[in-house]
């Protein structure tokens, strides 16, 4: 069931932490006061309803996005608005989960 669970919010740690230590970036879609109360040690904030307007930016840095949020529902809806733009993008969940991944990249 939790495997089912990972699949839906797309959310895997083991490869969350691969794509980190292979040099991804980690891009939080919370609003800027929700990133303020607490977010990963290397995420930029963009928030969800702004990513459009930066996404010729996340495209000339050529890196692989990991998007993350509160839950893993914007992260999810942001990851395929990246996809649908030609951005190889990936919902990692919940930021917390996604600083975790990369403590663990850095293993």
């Amino acid at each position: 069931m939790f495997q089912f669970i990972r699949r839906f919010f797309g959310s895997d740690r083991s490869s969350t932490s691969q794509l980190i230590g292979d040099g991804a970036i980690i891009i939080d879609v919370r609003s800027p006061a929700e990133f303020r109360s607490g977010h990963g040690k290397y995420s930029q904030n963009i928030p969800l309803q702004t990513i459009d307007k930066k996404m010729a930016s996340l495209r000339k840095q050529n890196k692989v996005i990991i998007t993350c949020c509160a839950s893993g529902m914007r992260s999810g809806r942001a990851a395929k608005i990246l996809k649908k733009a030609g951005i190889e993008a990936y919902n990692g969940g919940a930021w917390s989960t996604v600083e975790k991944a990369r403590i663990q990249s850095e293993l």
